[in-house]
């Protein structure tokens, strides 16, 4: 997916235009009065927040975690989705023309676009002066995402996501095979796909596209020893020996028939082909949990185990992202608005929201009941991959560079290009964005 973003200087100028003509809605004539006289009376307004995300798996448990947020402030929210393709598209809208959400969700790929040009709602000093949301109870990476600078705090950790591998049972028992476990290194998952795959293309053993990168491919290059950008965020990995090494290791298996080729995958989505029963395994995020726990196939037939661990390095990584919480800066409601962020970022709500296994709470100490949210699978997988964590790979221009990196990586995918001379072409480009930032 692309997504392009206005340049700066329109941008600002937008923005200062929609701050400048937002105001105060359901004003009344007393309000006008009492601030006259020097008081300072709100009444709650009767139109409900939006709430933007772009997970329909999601929205019935946030619903009710919104519902219990309304009977305890009386304030009213409503969630709209709006799907993953077409969110980044509707948030710039809202940004350019003045009409963003109230609250609504916000990651690492784009949280430096909307903080340069003060998009956000500075949640700094309401989040200081808060009883309910501790920041020292979250990830000090998630934290860090969403920090400006060291100076402005503008989102609240909501999730951490991690990665772990479904396995078709019954596949595996047609094919005599042992279930995968934790002693399974990526050479046993290789070995796992030769059998399980049928020569007349019904069953292939795995899949995954160049798009995949945290769900997919990008675990196996930190386990083998690769990196995708430096830790100073200033250096591509993608040239560096393990990391054309690991994706050498993927498109394999593509090259070798174990996975469908990359025209299906462009029609067909990893998840759907695993609930079709065309694919015996795939890494999933812990996102994916509604939709495959509650898919009538995968239900009878599947299960969920950690991800192999590489035979040499021992490494078994997950790489792992939290969403945030945040409030557009020109938001008429800014303190029902922050009030629900700061109910969503309390531990009670953190709680609910692991409970009802609507995704791996971020706030500390609220994931042990999460794991029985689907009593039938092994929600434990996602947990015990929390062992060794690598923060998703981001900087100023992610998007840039990402998309950039999955256009180049179909040449490989498609055997059209080797890896090495992808990679080396990916390096050099993302290097030249990252001097620009």
């Amino acid at each position: 997916m692309k997504r392009k973003w206005v340049l700066a200087v329109a941008m600002a100028a937008l923005m200062i235009m929609s701050l400048a003509a937002c105001g105060k809605r359901n004003e009344t004539v007393e309000d006008e009065m009492t601030a006259a006289e020097g008081t300072e009376e709100k009444e709650v307004s009767e139109d409900p927040l939006v709430v933007a995300i772009w997970d329909t798996n999601q929205e019935p448990g946030l619903t009710k975690i919104i519902q219990d947020f309304t009977e305890e402030t009386g304030i009213k929210a409503e969630i709209q989705v709006t799907p993953w393709a077409q969110y980044w598209t509707m948030l710039e809208a809202g940004a350019t023309g003045g009409s963003l959400p109230d609250v609504f969700w916000m990651n690492s790929n784009e949280i430096t676009r909307y903080s340069e040009y003060e998009m956000l709602l500075d949640l700094t000093d309401r989040i200081a002066g808060s009883d309910k949301v501790d920041l020292s109870k979250f990830p000090q990476d998630i934290v860090d995402i969403y920090n400006w600078k060291g100076e402005k705090q503008y989102a609240v950790p909501k999730d951490i996501d991690t990665i772990a591998l479904w396995y078709n049972k019954t596949m595996f028992d047609e094919a005599n095979l042992s279930y995968p476990d934790e002693t399974w290194t990526w050479d046993d998952f290789r070995s796992a796909c030769e059998k399980l795959t049928k020569a007349d293309g019904s069953q292939f053993g795995y899949a995954t596209t160049p798009s995949e990168g945290q769900a997919g491919w990008g675990n196996i290059v930190y386990d083998m020893g690769g990196y995708i950008i430096s830790e100073d965020k200033k250096t591509s990995g993608y040239d560096q020996e393990n990391t054309i090494k690991a994706l050498e290791f993927v498109t394999d298996f593509v090259k070798d028939g174990l996975t469908p080729d990359y025209e299906t995958m462009t029609e067909n989505s990893t998840s759907a082909l695993f609930e079709a029963g065309k694919i015996a395994m795939t890494t999933q995020g812990s996102w994916m949990l509604a939709e495959l726990c509650n898919n009538d196939y995968v239900k009878q037939n599947c299960d969920i185990a950690v991800l192999p661990k590489d035979a040499v390095t021992g490494r078994r990584v997950s790489i792992y992202n939290g969403l945030g919480w945040a409030a557009a800066a020109n938001t008429e409601n800014p303190d029902e608005a922050w009030a629900l962020i700061e109910y969503l970022g309390s531990q009670k709500a953190q709680q609910k929201q692991a409970d009802l296994g609507v995704v791996i709470s971020a706030y500390e100490g609220t994931v042990s009941n999460w794991v029985n949210a689907y009593p039938d699978f092994n929600l434990q997988a996602y947990l015990d991959m929390m062992d060794d964590l690598i923060i998703r790979p981001y900087s100023k221009t992610t998007v840039t560079w990402e998309n950039m990196a999955s256009e180049k990586l179909i040449a490989a995918w498609t055997g059209k290009k080797s890896i090495a001379e992808v990679c080396a072409d990916i390096a050099a480009e993302m290097n030249g964005y990252l001097a620009e930032e």
